[in-house]
């Protein structure tokens, strides 16, 4: 018998779950967490921590960031040094963080879109522009446009590029070859590559994920990797996650925006939420990565049977497939809206990753199967009546 539970998922629907404040029988399969209860040893050391019963100010000691270290060691084959690591309350405020400490107003910050929506709003939000070096796709696969990178590095405006590795919603895992030379021609132009790590223990299958911060070279004194447990063990709301900084100066910026910010001290979980997480978490990420395998292979097997027109592109890494709809509508925003009033199921539309994500809709498999034939089953539904 298994030792880890995703069969059954708890019932959320009358918490504070984002994902989950839909209408009743409607089933969202958009917002990027899981329906699968954290590892049990992550819940055991809360509690202990809870029943502590007394919560003052806490600041990460080295048993937190050793716990981060042995993590990439033991997972991902390389050891960030202790010093290079600084907590912050998420991905996402260091994200912004970042951009408002490392670039200044008006500069360009560059992405590859289609790209997760959230980095747009901490460029455009702050005052910053987008520049885009969009994913070249061929109807199968997406691939980086090289020369269309370089000359947009090579602007002088272009000061910070925030890289998705693995990339959220194409679910590509970019070869360690793809990493370093994108560290070394932002290297060479003098711009910061900010790597958002947040899916890389999710890879599912074929090689793993190359770190930032492993880069080789002078391009490692560059680079900030942001790691957290938020996404592999579904404790989002743990706010908890680390910057890998290799540089000291860069480092030293890095950690003056975070601070500045106030987004750089841990919650009452945080702490031991993320040790129990990585130090205990091995074998049910393990455990978590089988089924997710279950699932995306009777995801695939359904669509290629039952919806022709409908072509699954996702690559290796993430719990979210990428679905090609340009077959049914270019405006995935519409159908997306049409899905959910006609069968209640809330998919992520692919226009606001923007690139060529209007064809394209996103749909999260991180659920027990039998959500996930639910979901199909709905998907199925919807596009046959609106192609009708």
């Amino acid at each position: 018998m298994n030792k880890y539970d995703f069969v059954n998922a708890p019932d959320r629907s009358m918490t504070d779950s984002v994902k989950w404040h839909v209408k009743k029988g409607d089933l969202p399969m958009s917002i990027a967490d899981m329906d699968f209860k954290t590892a049990p040893e992550i819940i055991a050391a809360m509690k202990e921590k809870i029943s502590l019963g007394v919560f003052g100010y806490e600041w990460p000691e080295d048993d937190y960031f050793n716990a981060v270290a042995d993590w990439y060691e033991k997972e991902h084959g390389h050891r960030p040094e202790q010093e290079w690591l600084i907590f912050t309350t998420g991905v996402v405020p260091a994200i912004s963080a970042v951009v408002r400490r490392i670039s200044h107003i008006g500069d360009n910050v560059l992405v590859q879109a289609p790209v997760y929506n959230v980095f747009y709003n901490s460029i455009e939000n702050n005052g910053r522009h987008v520049l885009s070096n969009d994913l070249q796709f061929d109807g199968s696969n997406y691939k980086i446009n090289w020369e269309d990178l370089e000359q947009k590095l090579a602007l002088p405006l272009t000061t910070l590029m925030i890289f998705c590795n693995p990339h959220n919603p194409v679910g590509k895992v970019w070869t360690q070859a793809e990493v370093q030379k994108i560290a070394d021609l932002c290297f060479k132009h003098h711009v910061v590559l900010l790597s958002d790590e947040i899916h890389g223990d999710l890879v599912r299958k074929g090689p793993d994920y190359t770190p930032a911060f492993s880069v080789n070279g002078p391009a490692r004194d560059n680079v900030i990797s942001l790691v957290s447990p938020s996404k592999t063990f579904n404790v989002a709301a743990l706010h908890a996650a680390t910057a890998i900084v290799p540089n000291n100066n860069l480092r030293a910026m890095v950690n003056r925006g975070l601070n500045s910010d106030e987004v750089a001290e841990p919650n009452l979980l945080a702490i031991p939420g993320t040790i129990a997480a990585y130090e205990h978490g091995h074998d049910w990420l393990q455990a978590l990565i089988k089924q997710l395998n279950v699932n995306f292979t009777y995801a695939q097997e359904f669509i290629g049977n039952n919806l022709p027109q409908v072509k699954v592109v996702s690559g290796k890494a993430t719990y979210l497939i990428w679905l090609d709809v340009e077959q049914i509508s270019t405006d995935s925003q519409e159908l997306a809206d049409y899905l959910e009033k006609k069968t209640g199921l809330v998919l992520s539309p692919g226009s606001i990753y923007r690139g060529n994500g209007h064809n394209f809709l996103r749909m999260n498999l991180a659920c027990p199967l039998a959500m996930v034939k639910d979901g199909l089953e709905r998907l199925k539904t919807g596009l046959t009546q609106y192609s009708a």
